[in-house]
């Protein structure tokens, strides 16, 4: 029964956590879509100290517990971390949708087995069928979102100091291709001192908050702009259920920063589910888990905010999520069960 208990306390922190997330995004993007800065700075801040209780020793250096890891290892791992979620954020300013922002981050896969390629990894087939059919997902997604608008895909005409759709395009690749670079680090610091997942989820947030410092002046010209946005409304019926204090609280909060809480607390519990997940369950239903919970988002972000979606988009979505879904199979079912079974490799080949 505690065992059913956990699993549903699991699922519901992934798919409530991380599809509030979808919702609390779109709402702060309709307000300025610019504001990729801030809202990554919020889930730093609330992470951070959300995890700190984990690290807290009032009897050490610091009042924080010796690492299993050196330090400068988390210093760099938050470096990338830092990195990444800046880019994947900025896209937003760049005529990115959130549909198309999701379909694209499912790229990680292939950007993963390059970087994997580079460091002597070697795949099996399924692995790489599925990554080239993904890839020609993501692409004919982009393609069509891109038609949608009336836009050309010219990398010719691409300028940095252009919201153009082109530039965040790149911008998400490079975010996934050093997101590849960064999983992999990680991973390699895990098998080197021990899998403190809890140490990087503090440290990779922590670290990172200094970096803001210089960005301050852009932090609050969009904290301004979603500042000025109309206050909360709360319907009757719940702010009757509600103490006073918090009632004139929220109806004094602009919707669009009551927003960037939630996305912020929704985060955080959206991460909290897939560690949790990762710690209880098998690989192979975490890739389930979080392919669904990718599926469902990009089905909220259109039905909830009326994005639309040519029949070219959502071909290249199946797609995407199909071949993500055959990866993930392959990688914790496939290869494992050929490797039970006694099957030979080939010389000089691993597959992973």
């Amino acid at each position: 029964m505690a065992t059913i208990a956990t699993s549903c306390g699991i699922i519901a922190l992934i798919f409530g956590g991380c599809c509030s997330n979808v919702y609390a995004l779109e709402a702060i993007l309709k307000r300025d879509p610019e504001s990729g800065l801030l809202v990554t700075l919020m889930q730093f801040v609330i992470t951070a100290l959300a995890a700190l209780p984990t690290q807290y020793d009032p009897n050490s250096r610091f009042f924080l517990k010796k690492t299993a890891a050196p330090i400068r290892k988390w210093a760099m791992s938050a470096l990338m971390f830092f990195a990444v979620n800046m880019l994947n954020n900025w896209a937003f300013a760049f005529n990115i949708s959130v549909p198309v922002h999701i379909i694209l981050r499912s790229f990680g896969s292939v950007t993963t087995m390059g970087a994997g390629w580079v460091r002597g990894k070697r795949y099996s087939r399924i692995q790489v069928i599925s990554v080239l059919l993904l890839t020609f997902g993501v692409i004919l997604s982009a393609w069509a979102d891109a038609l949608s608008k009336g836009n050309r895909m010219d990398t010719a005409d691409i300028k940095v100091t252009d919201t153009s759709f082109e530039m965040g395009l790149l911008i998400l690749l490079v975010a996934q291709i050093l997101s590849a670079f960064m999983g992999i680090y990680v991973q390699e610091t895990f098998n080197e001192y021990g899998k403190a997942w809890d140490e990087n989820l503090f440290y990779s947030h922590f670290f990172s908050l200094p970096l803001f410092i210089p960005l301050q002046s852009s932090l609050m010209t969009q904290y301004a702009t979603l500042g000025s946005s109309a206050p909360m409304a709360i319907p009757p019926s719940i702010a009757l259920t509600m103490p006073f204090f918090l009632q004139k609280i929220l109806l004094h909060l602009p919707r669009s920063v009551f927003m960037l809480f939630l996305n912020a607390i929704t985060q955080l519990l959206c991460i909290s589910g897939v560690n949790l997940l990762s710690a209880n369950t098998s690989a192979v239903t975490v890739t389930i888990v979080l392919n669904i919970r990718k599926l469902v988002s990009f089905m909220l972000s259109i039905w909830l905010f009326g994005n639309k979606m040519s029949g070219l988009m959502m071909l290249g979505a199946f797609v995407v999520f199909g071949s993500g879904a055959l990866y993930g199979w392959e990688t914790s079912i496939g290869i494992p069960r050929r490797r039970a079974k006694g099957r030979p490799k080939v010389a000089g080949k691993k597959e992973l």
